[in-house]
């Protein structure tokens, strides 16, 4: 029965498998990434049992790609890429130029003639965007300056990579590929073609996208539908990203990427980005599922050393490459480690690039599956090297003078507060409710995963603590045994959750005061152990009606 339907078997079983080696994964204290890697590899074509189409999967990924770029540049203004280029530009050609040569290198020790090592080297060089992006999400780094420079990057190796893509079938002849498909007396042509094409784009969403984008929105809006608004931001990110990638022949992602830039200008940018958030994430599973349903796990025993050697390519070479270049721009040795990490892998280009150079008999079937065996493994380590960094944080700190230094080691060292208040969260609604509090002079600790609110509470003098306060670990900062008072201002109720029910145990007379957006939430809250449950439409409504009654008692 599911092979009539491959697009809800592709999606379905795909989800479910996500979900169980996801949460498997997380159990053993590892990137979920892992767990839907593995989901990939158990519904492709190499394991015994049911195949997903491929295609299908691909396909679904892509918009995966579409909605995490377009969220990206909901936060990412023109400004903010102008402001990096000094070191993007550079610092990723450079980069690509280090990588190609490596993978060349490789190619040649495998007997593979010059061609084939270029299409290689260039396959290994670009990182991917999806997973770049979920390590800085991860560590809310998009909007700080490493984050900005490593998207910038990303940004220009995307368009080295749109170029390579258009002028390769020029030189599959002279590069020793199929003559065929390769038109060399063409190539000046193709060049000039492509770049008017993206120079096109370009100017047409500055010029042309940051007056309609933003007033269109602003009339669905208007409408006071939520359907049609999120409809409009699906449509804006999606229409934009296949537009450009149909009419000037920019990929999806840079397409959505300065769809979300442009609608960025727009007052509607932070609900435009709320909207697509659980879209976004859905589909970002399945590229990975996708990823994990091209593996080969037989390339490990048939071809190690060759799989070791594009290992450290990806791993060290191309990280050691942009690791070095950050530091001679004179940037903290911080910032080169974040940016080197960022790159230390490969994804959805590679797999494109690769899969060109197959047709085009630039590179041989061996080339192909070592691409995608290095994409499994350098995905798979990417999150363990993220975390060595935030290991390193505080000793990096200090080594760079930081003024910032001691509160990193504040922020990781147990209060002595007796009778305090514990404030999870520190956004619009926490920001709100710590004022109060500091204003009627209750002792107060904040916890908040963002390093740059809780170095500004922390220089105010106030108690901060820096994490995710669902982990046992960060609420035993908090000296949550002794506090009188839990306030979770944070919007996400399963996190919530686990918070109420680690703090309840901890200490069962202290009171608990969180926030949902649902009937269904407050149940949820109750039922964990909250004393209180505030949810804002409740509220509103309650405030209207005592207005009303306040002014009908006064006239």
């Amino acid at each position: 029965m599911p092979h009539h339907y491959p697009l809800i078997a592709a999606i379905s079983i795909g989800f479910v498998l996500a979900l169980v080696f996801g949460a498997l994964a997380l159990r053993l204290r590892m990137s979920p990434l892992v767990g839907y890697l593995l989901a990939g590899v158990f519904v492709g074509p190499f394991t015994p049992g049911f195949v997903a189409d491929a295609r299908l999967a691909q396909e679904l990924s892509e918009i995966g790609v579409i909605l995490l770029m377009f969220g990206v540049g909901l936060h990412f203004s023109f400004k903010d890429l102008l402001s990096v280029k000094h070191i993007a530009i550079p610092g990723a050609l450079v980069q690509i130029a280090v990588a190609t040569l490596l993978g060349m290198g490789l190619a040649a020790a495998m007997g593979w003639p010059a061609g084939s090592g270029l299409v290689f080297g260039l396959a290994l060089s670009v990182a991917s965007t999806v997973v770049l992006l979920r390590a800085l999400e991860q560590r809310n780094l998009v909007e700080s300056r490493r984050g900005r420079i490593a998207v910038g990057w990303l940004i220009v190796e995307d368009l080295v990579m749109v170029l390579a893509l258009v002028l390769l079938p020029a030189l599959a002849g002279p590069l020793g590929g199929n003559a065929a498909a390769g038109h060399s007396e063409t190539f000046w042509m193709d060049l000039l073609l492509t770049l008017g094409k993206v120079a096109a784009f370009v100017v047409l969403m500055i010029y042309g996208g940051t007056r309609f984008i933003p007033w269109m929105l602003e009339r669905v809006a208007g409408s006071g539908s939520r359907e049609l608004f999120t409809l409009a931001v699906l449509a804006i990110a999606m229409g934009v990203a296949f537009g450009s990638a149909a009419l000037f022949g920019v990929s999806f992602a840079l397409g959505a990427f300065f769809a979300g830039m442009v609608l960025n200008e727009s007052e509607f940018s932070h609900k435009a980005a709320e909207d697509s958030l659980p879209m976004r994430d859905a589909f970002a599973v399945l590229f990975f599922v996708s990823v994990g349903m091209l593996f080969n796990p037989a390339i490990l025993l048939s071809d190690p050393l060759p799989v070791l050697g594009v290992f450290l390519v990806i791993v060290a070479g191309k990280s050691l490459a942009a690791f070095v270049i950050v530091l001679a721009f004179r940037h903290p040795l911080s910032t080169a480690l974040t940016i080197s990490a960022s790159l230390a892998q490969i994804g959805e280009f590679s797999f494109i690039l690769a899969g060109l150079g197959l047709t085009l008999g630039l590179l041989p079937p061996q080339g192909h599956d070592l691409v995608l065996a290095g994409a499994i493994l350098s995905i798979l380590v990417n999150p363990l090297l993220f975390m060595a960094i935030d290991r390193l944080q505080p000793w990096l700190d200090r080594r760079e003078g930081s003024k910032d230094a001691t509160l990193h080691e504040a922020a990781s060292e147990p209060v002595t507060l007796q009778g305090h208040v514990i404030l999870v969260g520190y956004g619009r609604v926490g920001s709100r409710v710590g004022a109060g509090l500091i204003e009627a002079g209750v002792p107060l600790l904040v916890v908040e995963y963002s390093r740059d609110r809780v170095h500004e509470l922390q220089r105010q003098g106030l108690h901060a603590v820096l994490g995710n306060a669902a982990g046992k670990e960060v609420l035993a900062l908090t000296c949550v045994a002794a506090a009188s008072c839990l306030l979770i201002a944070i919007p996400d109720a399963i996190e919530a959750g686990q918070i109420i029910g680690h703090a309840r145990r901890k200490n069962t007379s202290l009171r608990i005061i969180a926030r949902a957006h649902s009937d269904a939430e407050v149940d949820y809250l109750r039922q964990h152990g909250a004393d209180l449950v505030i949810m804002g439409e409740r509220e509103i409504a309650r405030g209207m009606l005592a207005h009303m009654q306040q002014a009908e008692s006064v006239a």
